[in-house]
């Protein structure tokens, strides 16, 4: 190996392992600003439902207008014009081309905020004043398209300048405002009662402030964070509009397919929210029925109704099943797509395969253990990480998490997968496979939902969401390997079969484990907490044992930055 080469994988290690102690502690501290929130309005019942739509839409949006046309046009022009004797001129038009249109964007999607949120609850017959109340809280969420734009803005030029530190951090801050938020919320208004806030008719408008206002100012911090790292890095944005000698030519031939691609991504997404959306309105419905009955039986009615799994639950068990994703495979995937795009523009196939390789490897060594533990200690691992979560609650979440986790492992492959078609600028491949993604979901959700009632069709979405996550990856594997003639694919696959052999051993163990310790029972934060604990170490040392015993490489490549640091402290 070069000493280029070896400086180079290096500076990966060292921005990979940056960049994950970020993430944690983002996802830490976002962890506790999701037990505030639970604890705020629950993850059952009209008012968390109802935020989860207004919240989530930015989220949605954001991805559908600006964040396909970010990945395929910004990240390759970012890197070629940091290349170009212009440089400073091309990234000065390109970050305020972009940012003048998310602003534009922005108060488009404000102008259709109550068209948009009625097409994500057309299935569940909401009731009028839950319907209102969710679109209050979208007005109030719907500045941050404009927030989210401006961090990917400033974090991948950070990215691309390898100074991933900052973009891992910068979260950490939207959480601390959220969590100062909502828990002045818990600390006016007390938590949320057994079965979340089922009527809104008590409902103020201070209340929608603190809560929507708090969600918003949190993104506005974690953007605004950038500026100080990039200003620091020496990099100077002027304002400057112009279109030509920026590279939107080329790049214009991939925006198109991507924004479709992009597109049928949130019809799914849409069509997921209508049916987990659905879900709950049963427990809705049996609450009005129960404030139609005389006062004297209204409490003990109220308190019969079922608690159900609705798109708020959904949202909270993908929060859980993100978190070992976005801990490890993103990390690794931030710090090697710089490097893998280069790769790509300069023509290097052999380069883009061999990094490509280590990249699915390594993640792979994440992703198949992260997918276990979840399917096997859902239900303590729920109630350890939201403690505000009642045991109805968690019985009703964890098998929506235990659905998600299906798809944990092709969820770590296709990140990296996808990303090489932006490299390559092949936005019609990225449609396609798309088309087939988006289908797969729908007729999934279509079918499963004719045998199975209401009340789980949370779980049903969150298979059906894992099972298209599989159809994604494969054809996008399939189509990367015939543009790169070839994937290294007998030594991927090696390693997830080996990964895989080891995982499900340790299953075994963790599972017996954890029911002698009463994982299927009523549990105590502090009882779920241990059994997480001991289950979880019990079932990462039976997984890293049995990668030793089958000479499992990558396993080494993996931890030799954290080892190297531990060593060092």
């Amino acid at each position: 190996m070069t000493d280029a080469a070896a400086t180079s994988n290096a500076n990966l290690r060292r921005g990979s392992l940056l960049m994950s102690l970020g993430t944690f502690a983002s996802r830490a501290s976002g962890q506790v600003r999701a037990v505030l929130l639970v604890a705020a309005v629950g993850s059952t019942g009209a008012v968390a439902n109802a935020f989860d739509i207004g919240n989530r839409l930015p989220n949605i949006l954001f991805a559908l207008i600006a964040a396909g046309v970010l990945q395929a046009v910004l990240i390759p022009q970012i890197l070629r014009a940091m290349k170009a004797h212009n440089s400073q001129e091309r990234l000065d038009k390109l970050l305020t081309l972009s940012g003048v249109g998310i602003l534009v964007m922005t108060g488009v999607v404000a102008a259709l905020t109550p068209w948009l949120v009625r097409l994500m609850t057309l299935k569940g017959n909401w009731p009028e004043e839950h319907l209102q109340l969710a679109i209050v809280f979208a007005y109030w969420c719907v500045a941050q398209v404009f927030f989210y734009g401006l961090f990917a803005l400033l974090g991948q030029v950070l990215n691309a300048r390898g100074r991933f530190a900052a973009f891992g951090w910068a979260p950490v801050a939207n959480n601390v405002v959220s969590i100062i938020g909502f828990g002045l919320f818990v600390i006016l208004w007390g938590r949320a009662p057994e079965g979340g806030i089922t009527d809104v008719s008590g409902w103020t408008t201070t209340q929608t402030v603190v809560l929507a206002g708090t969600a918003t100012l949190g993104i506005a911090a974690q953007a605004l964070l950038l500026i100080v790292p990039l200003y620091r890095s020496g990099f100077r944005w002027h304002f400057r509009l112009g279109l030509r000698g920026i590279g939107l030519r080329s790049a214009g031939k991939v925006v198109g397919w991507t924004l479709g691609a992009v597109g049928l991504e949130q019809v799914g997404t849409f069509f997921l929210t209508n049916y987990t959306s659905a879900a709950d309105q049963a427990a809705a419905e049996c609450v009005a029925a129960a404030h139609q009955l005389a006062a004297a039986a209204q409490q003990a009615a109220v308190a019969a109704c079922p608690v159900i799994a609705g798109n708020a639950a959904y949202s909270q068990a993908l929060t859980l099943y993100l978190l070992p994703h976005s801990l490890a495979v993103v990390s690794i995937v931030t710090a090697l797509f710089p490097r893998m795009s280069a790769a790509a523009a300069a023509g290097d196939l052999a380069g883009v395969r061999r990094d490509m390789s280590t990249g699915l490897r390594t993640a792979g060594i994440f992703s198949v253990i992260s997918a276990a533990v979840l399917l096997v200690l859902a239900r303590p691992l729920t109630k350890a990480l939201f403690p505000t979560m009642t045991d109805s609650q968690v019985d009703v979440g964890a098998p929506v998490l235990q659905a998600m986790a299906l798809g944990l492992v092709a969820l770590g492959m296709t990140v990296m997968v996808k990303r090489m078609y932006f490299a390559f600028e092949d936005g019609r491949g990225i449609f396609v496979i798309q088309v087939f993604a988006t289908g797969s979901l729908i007729v999934a959700v279509l079918v499963a939902t004719q045998f199975f009632p209401r009340e789980h069709w949370a779980v049903v979405a969150a298979g059906a969401y894992a099972f298209s996550t599989w159809v994604s990856v494969l054809l996008r594997i399939r189509g990367m390997s015939t543009k790169l003639h070839g994937m290294d694919g007998p030594r991927i696959l090696r390693l997830y079969v080996r990964a895989a052999l080891a995982a499900a051993v340790a299953a075994a163990a963790g599972w017996g484990v954890s029911t002698m310790l009463g994982a299927n029972d009523d549990m105590s934060w502090g009882r779920a907490l241990l059994i997480t604990a001991v289950s979880g170490l019990v079932m990462l040392g039976f997984y890293l044992a049995g990668l030793k015993t089958l000479h499992v490489r990558e396993l080494d490549d993996a931890l030799r930055p954290l080892l190297r640091r531990l060593r060092r402290g």
